[in-house]
């Protein structure tokens, strides 16, 4: 990741949302599978980082629909919140 800025510019975006809570699963999701990502996967992502926080944090968290553009097996890894971690 570290020699190809779009993804360093993404890993910035991921926790830099502007709350801690959605640092968390923003930045933690991409932290745990963005490194494997192809170019739909990482468009993906662009995209989804256009949203509102309180938005992607609803869709992860099961409390509003996903939208069908972001509805798929990304968001279905996104909803596991199993790559969440908080330092203590």
């Amino acid at each position: 990741m570290q020699d190809d800025p779009r993804l360093r510019r993404l890993h910035f975006r991921a926790w830099h949302r502007g709350t801690r809570e959605a640092d968390y699963m923003v930045g933690g999701f991409f932290d745990r599978y963005g490194a494997g990502w192809g170019e739909a996967e990482i468009a993906w992502f662009e995209e989804l980082l256009e949203e509102q926080d309180v938005d992607i944090m609803a869709w992860g968290l099961g409390t509003a629909l996903v939208p069908e553009r972001f509805d798929g097996s990304l968001m279905d890894q996104f909803k596991k919140l199993d790559f969440i971690s908080i330092p203590k």
